[in-house]
């Protein structure tokens, strides 16, 4: 039985489901020092850029940091607490790691490959099976096969297939589609999305690629220079104007919705959510279902009244939130509210003045395109 430990040093009993991540540990130029409350289940994305302190916060969760001091929970498991004097070794803690290169036994077919790290869990404390892992990477063809004879696509999926068969009580992932070209990562991606809908196993999912993160993600902490920049739920994260990624030419926002009506005449699927609804593009998918989307700022224009005769189709009741300077002196960012659902525009500092833009006030957002994400 893993060692338990209190909230805080004088508290005592069990620790409150979830992730308790509180670590320091310095280096020669590099400082890491973090105080994090993370969900017990879903992805939680590590997110920066290179340097940031991603990987090593990763190593720290993992044992692999000596000198990190710190406490450690992971859904009432104590795994360190350097106050009372508990630090669990690496090969004790029931963990999952997903490096970028698989690095899987290459004298071993991908079968035995899966047996290994099946075999490293008592029988009777499997909790994923081993036709479970096969078909939740969708391997089955592959068993047979010797890892050279692999694409690094499935290579990466055989790697986390051998993760999940050890029956991690949380999975780490550091920058698992690194080292794969585009096409690659897209033949993966669903595969990642198939772990988060199906498995409840929480993962923490290190990446500096936006795209990875807006479509996996149900939670993200932002690190630069080894601190926390902010934390928190994806969709209301993304939303915030006060961080450095709302400057940026890639700011925008994440929503979830529903399918409610396919238009199989103009080959359009109407994706409802609270506070509005968009067209896109015929989507295979029943009506109920629901999807991921992501409006970046720079395809949302602002009107003082409901444009009729345009050829844009999504327009949105919207009031303005905040208005703040962009990267570009010519820009501001609007921070809009739809009903409840966030939602930014990238403008002129112009087109703000023209229009009078102030907290309060009530404007139709134009959105001119949205990514389907998945």
């Amino acid at each position: 039985m893993e060692a338990r430990c209190g909230k805080g040093t004088d508290a005592v009993g069990a620790a409150a489901a979830g992730i308790e991540a509180r670590f320091e540990v310095a280096y020669a130029g590099f400082t890491l020092a973090v105080d994090l409350q993370l969900p017990g289940r879903g992805v939680t994305a590590l997110f920066g850029h290179s340097g940031s302190g991603k990987t090593t916060l990763l190593r720290c969760v993992a044992g692999l940091e000596p000198a990190a001091r710190g406490r450690l929970v992971v859904n009432d498991e104590c795994w360190q607490d350097d106050a009372r004097g508990v630090r669990v070794p690496t090969h004790r803690r029931a963990l999952g790691y997903v490096f970028q290169e698989a690095s899987l036994f290459p004298h071993l077919s991908v079968r035995r490959n899966l047996e290994f790290g099946l075999r490293r869990i008592p029988a009777a404390a499997r909790r994923v099976r081993l036709d479970h892992a096969v078909t939740l990477l969708g391997i089955e063809a592959l068993l047979e096969r010797m890892p050279d004879r692999l694409s690094g696509g499935e290579r990466q999926r055989v790697g986390m297939a051998r993760a999940l068969l050890t029956s991690p009580r949380i999975l780490l992932m550091d920058e698992p589609l690194a080292a794969l070209d585009h096409k690659r990562k897209q033949e993966i991606l669903p595969y990642l999305e198939r772990l988060h809908d199906e498995l409840d196993i929480p993962v923490l999912y290190v990446s500096h690629a936006p795209d990875e993160v807006v479509r996996l993600a149900d939670h993200v902490v932002m690190l630069g220079a080894g601190k926390v920049m902010a934390a928190g739920e994806l969709h209301a994260t993304l939303a915030r104007l006060d961080l450095p990624t709302a400057f940026t030419e890639d700011a925008g926002v994440v929503i979830d919705g529903t399918v409610a009506e396919h238009d199989d005449h103009y080959q359009l699927t109407r994706l409802d959510f609270p506070g509005g609804a968009v067209w896109v593009q015929r989507q295979p998918a029943a009506l109920g279902r629901r999807l991921r989307f992501r409006i970046h700022a720079r395809d949302v224009s602002l009107a003082d009244h409901k444009v009729e005769g345009t050829s844009i189709v999504n327009l949105i009741a919207v009031t303005v939130k905040e208005v703040v300077g962009a990267d570009s002196p010519a820009h501001v960012l609007v921070g809009l509210d739809a009903g409840g659902t966030a939602l930014i525009a990238r403008i002129t500092r112009r087109s703000s003045a023209q229009l009078g833009l102030r907290p309060g006030l009530r404007m139709w957002a134009q959105i001119k395109s949205v990514a389907l994400l998945g």
